[in-house]
Order: C-alpha cells, then structure tokens, then sequence
C-alpha cells in the first residue's frame, strides 16, 4: 500500500511540475521566441538584413545585392547558358531551399513557425487576449464567454474599459505593419524620414493609407480566419503536417475521457486559434504547436495522479491518433460526462 500510495504521489508530483526547458516553462520560451522575431522583423530592413529594393530592382541579403546576374547577359558579356545558370543558382535553388525548409518543419512538427516566430501571430495573441478582458470572448464571433477563472487558478475579469486599450492597440498594430511591409520595399532610411519630417510622397501615402485600413479591418474582424485559410505560409505547413500521420501532433487520452469531468473545458477556451483540441488530427487543420491546451490540462490535472490528458505525441503514438476517425470520436464523446458536469456514475 505504501509503494503505490508513493507511486501516485510521484506521478502528481510529475503532472504538477511545468513543461519547459533549462528550468524555462513551454509558454515563457515560446514568448521569448516570438518576441525576439517580431524585432527582427521590424529591424531586418533597417540594417538590410532582407529586403526587396523597389529603387534598386533587386533583393538585398545581409547587405549584399542579390540579382539573378542577367545584366551581363543583357549587355552580351555572358552566354544564355549562363544566364540560365544564374537563375537557377540565384533564384531558383535559394526559394527551394527556404520553401524546403518550412515545409519540412511543417511536415514533421506542424505549424511551429506559427505558433512560436510569426509576427502576424503573435499580434492575434496580443488583441485575443486585451479582447477577453473587454468581452469575455478571444473573437467578436465566439458564441460563447469564457470563464472567468484561468486554467492557472488566476482570474480575467470583463471590464468594458479595456475597450480603450482594444481600439488603440489594433490601429497601432496596423499602421506599424503598413509601415515596416513598406521599408521592405523601399530604402528604410527615407521611409521613416518622410515619416518623421511629414514628407511623404504621394505613393507613400497612399500606400501606408489603404494598408493601415486593410489591416485594422482584419486584426480587428478576421485575424483567425486569416490564418486559417489566408496565410499561404500557414496553409502549406499545415498541406504538410497532415500528409505525414507521424507528426508531431496534440494527442487526447481519450481512455480517461472521464477525468474531463471536473474541467470547464479549460483547453477549448485557451485555444488561440479557437479550436478543440480533443478533436482529432483532421479537424485540428490550422493547429499552430503553441502548447496552451496542453498547459491548460497540466494545470487543471494538477492533482490527478494520471496527470494532463492532452500531450504532443510523435511517431507510432502520432500515428494512431491521425488513424482515430471523427465517427469513433463522436461516440467517445458521447460516452463520456460533458466537460464541466459533476455526474459520477456507477
């Protein structure tokens, strides 16, 4: 009695304990992660790290002019073989390579780019969540509010004054992405000058108008629906992710299905892409890998000796989980107490 009395202990110990790295839970990388992107997108122009010179009519990579050498071809000093060679060195086997790239991390692990570097993301996470605390809800089309009380035990209070920080906050996101999308196209040292000295041209203008507009317009009413189907970045990792049945993927112990009968659908709601995470894989299409349903689990299992009910699995386990078919889900489901409902049976 005192070996398993000690063996629950040991595995409560272990549900209790953060998901993380270096002593660095999941979320807190994941932030410095996405943090450190944004900057680097908002300062890769600036020091020519990318960027599509529009003046120049070719790319700059690290502060080195990147064309497909055509010029001496156009001036008859190299051969069409050679042209031909220049493109496929210079343009051809560099997109393949950076494509190649981000559909393999899509294949293997899903949407990690995601979830965990892109910029566009992380502002869906930050209005999600100044939007919570003015409505209750992550998205103006969510059906329903969302508890009160976080996963972590703290509490998210609705207050309609945040409201004030909502509005400001995403016309700010706006016009700084109208801004740096523009520096990439044009030297960024006139960009924030014209800027800072109110001399923008009128193709500037324009320019940083209509997309500051664009963009309000879809962080304010469709950021998820843009990622979902929008973003081509996000779509092919995602083609990717679910042509591999082994990929990293969020599985549900559906076996302990029961135990979700003292949570409020803690992973539903945490779910920045409002999705359901003990869904299975097909109808987990746009899932971006952020783990916030599986730490939601950790903290709402805390004190069941099985510990958390939604882990990333791979390989076999992966396998089986992409294998599990909606028609077996729904009758899981059925079998089990709704989420929230305090029913024990015999």
């Amino acid at each position: 009695m005192i070996g398993v009395q000690a063996s629950e202990a040991i595995r409560a110990e272990l549900a209790r304990r953060p998901r993380g790295w270096l002593g660095i839970p999941v979320q807190r990388w994941r932030r410095i992660t996405q943090a450190g992107f944004f900057i680097l997108f908002i300062v890769a122009p600036i020091f020519d790290i990318f960027r599509l010179d529009l003046n120049l009519g070719h790319l700059i990579f690290f502060g080195f002019d990147w064309t497909l050498g055509l010029d001496g071809y156009a001036e008859g000093r190299i051969t069409t073989a050679e042209a031909t060679l220049n493109i496929v060195l210079r343009g051809f086997l560099p997109l393949v390579a950076v494509a190649g790239t981000i559909l393999f991390a899509g294949w293997k692990w899903g949407r990690l780019y995601c979830g965990w570097l892109c910029p566009h993301f992380s502002v869906v996470e930050t209005l999600n969540q100044t939007l919570r605390r003015a409505i209750g809800k992550q998205s103006l089309w969510d059906k329903k509010l969302q508890p009160e009380r976080n996963p972590d035990g703290s509490v998210t209070q609705r207050d309609a004054i945040w409201w004030f920080g909502v509005v400001p906050l995403t016309i700010g996101f706006a016009m700084l992405w109208a801004v740096v999308l523009l520096t990439y196209l044009l030297t960024p040292a006139e960009v924030y000058g014209n800027i800072f000295h109110g001399t923008l041209t009128r193709n500037q203008t324009i320019f940083l108008s209509a997309a500051s507009i664009v963009f309000f317009i879809e962080f304010m009413f469709a950021r998820h629906l843009f990622c979902r189907y929008g973003c081509a970045v996000g779509l092919f990792q995602s083609l990717a992710w679910m042509g591999n049945d082994k990929a990293m993927v969020i599985g549900f112990s559906r076996e302990r299905a029961r135990d979700c009968a003292s949570c409020n659908s803690a992973c539903d709601n945490v779910c920045p892409m409002r999705l359901n995470p003990r869904n299975v894989k097909r109808m987990m299409f746009a899932c971006v890998q952020c783990g916030q349903c599986v730490d939601a689990c950790d903290h709402t299992q805390a004190a069941n000796p099985d510990g958390a009910l939604l882990n990333w699995v791979h390989d076999l386990r992966a396998e089986s989980e992409a294998a599990f078919n909606a028609r077996a889900a729904r009758a899981a489901h059925a079998a089990r107490p709704a989420c929230g409902s305090t029913r024990v049976e015999a």
